[in-house]
């Protein structure tokens, strides 16, 4: 079966009058970072001294504004402009200087960081404060600052979206933002050779779609092709705190939150062949999942590593990066032995973590069954054990991040270190 989208990425890439040519490929495109970053410089200055003033109109991020609509109308069609241009001239920042002062930190950190995660904390900061009309409108703003990390957002850009995936997200709130964001940085790494590091090209795709330019991939023929997961579950964004305090939850529901974590991030994943059918709402714990593992061969006891709970693999390249052993009530050591396996593998993979994960309940037992001097070597490839109630609760800061392994391992325990 063709790859769909494959084709209609092709499309675009070739289509004189598609956004991407017109908008993301121009030099008016790249001349304005830099005019657009030192006008938000200028905003926090002013905001940071106390002469923003009141209202838009007059102000420093009025001037950012036209330098946006300026661009759209030099290098698109004249609803282009509304593609780009963040409505902020109705939010609570100019009757309230408390919320001016908190743009203006959030402006001030973007301007000066890089870290993708710094971002985000500073983003969720704002957030909570509920400020009116400083949805994700601003992440059109912040996109000029983070091309690579914050993808452009509007109405067309969502129903682009939902046309491809047929997953729906609601404007005007950050968490469906995020949501959309780790689908499209999916995207993206599969495609790189069709896109661009810039998240401009990816939502150039999507606001061609959404304005109906293109037809997006007919869902029975592309169905299997695209390669987005199913959203984040809300419930990233919004536990339950007698969830948070109890964590009433099973070997296949934690089996779950790593499989749509995985996939969130970019991996490819697969799930153990007993475990694929298990029922989860209207779906399988093996759905969206790899069924097959090349990487690994036919050695004799290749089974040892395919039963490993979760594995996540480079979508480019096929082989393992991660491994995880799900220990809900089962002997921590037999999971222990799978991963040490793997690590010792004939073909070697490419691996960057590999996790008991437990009840919190049974810390104690992993110290005392991983207290073997053979587990506890030097030589014995790190294992981290990952608590249910870190993984629960950290599981929306792990799904923002490109570094989603090195921050899992931040949050473990080195079992060595644990005896």
């Amino acid at each position: 079966m063709p790859d769909a989208l494959l084709s209609l990425l092709t499309t675009m890439r070739s289509d004189p009058a598609s956004s991407y040519r017109t908008w993301f490929l121009t030099e008016s495109r790249f001349r304005s970072f830099r005019s657009i970053r030192m006008g938000i410089k200028r905003v926090t200055v002013d905001i940071d001294s106390g002469t923003f003033g009141n209202t838009y109109r007059g102000s420093r991020l009025e001037e950012v504004m036209q330098t946006i609509v300026v661009q759209g109308r030099a290098t698109a069609t004249s609803d282009c402009v509304l593609w780009w241009r963040p409505k902020l001239r109705s939010p609570d920042i100019y009757e309230n200087p408390d919320h001016q002062r908190a743009f203006g930190r959030l402006l001030d950190v973007c301007l000066n960081t890089t870290d993708e995660q710094h971002i985000i904390s500073a983003i969720r900061r704002l957030d909570a404060l509920g400020i009116r009309g400083l949805g994700p409108s601003c992440a059109n703003l912040l996109y000029f600052l983070h091309p690579t990390v914050l993808p452009l957002y509007s109405e067309a850009i969502v129903r682009g979206f939902y046309r491809l995936t047929n997953e729906i997200v609601r404007c005007g709130r950050w968490s469906d933002y995020f949501t959309m964001r780790c689908s499209l940085i999916r995207l993206n790494t599969r495609y790189r050779r069709l896109l661009s590091a810039d998240l401009g090209a990816v939502c150039s795709l999507l606001y061609d779609v959404g304005t109906g330019r293109y037809p997006a991939p007919p869902r029975e023929l592309a169905h299997d092709n695209l390669p987005f997961p199913p959203v984040v579950p809300h419930r990233f964004w919004s536990r339950s705190d007698t969830m948070t305090q109890q964590l009433d939850c099973d070997h296949t529901k934690v089996q779950e939150w790593l499989r749509d974590l995985g996939l969130c991030v970019g991996f490819d994943v697969w799930v153990a062949p007993n475990d694929r059918s298990k029922a989860l709402g209207s779906g399988r714990l093996g759905d969206r999942c790899v069924s097959d593992l090349a990487c690994i061969g036919d050695e004799p006891c290749a089974d040892v590593i395919r039963f490993i709970d979760i594995l996540w693999l480079n979508p480019s390249s096929g082989r393992i990066v991660a491994a995880f052993e799900v220990e809900h009530t089962t002997s921590i050591v037999s999971g222990w032995v799978r991963l040490v396996t793997l690590a010792h593998w004939p073909e070697p993979q490419p691996l960057e973590g590999l996790f008991i994960v437990a009840p919190d309940s049974r810390q104690k037992e992993v110290a005392a069954q991983m207290s073997l001097p053979i587990a506890t070597s030097p030589a014995a490839p790190p294992v981290f054990y990952l608590p249910y109630s870190i993984l629960y609760e950290k599981l929306e800061v792990f799904a923002q991040s490109r570094t989603a392994i090195d921050m899992l391992k931040a949050a473990s325990c080195d079992i060595r270190s644990m005896t």
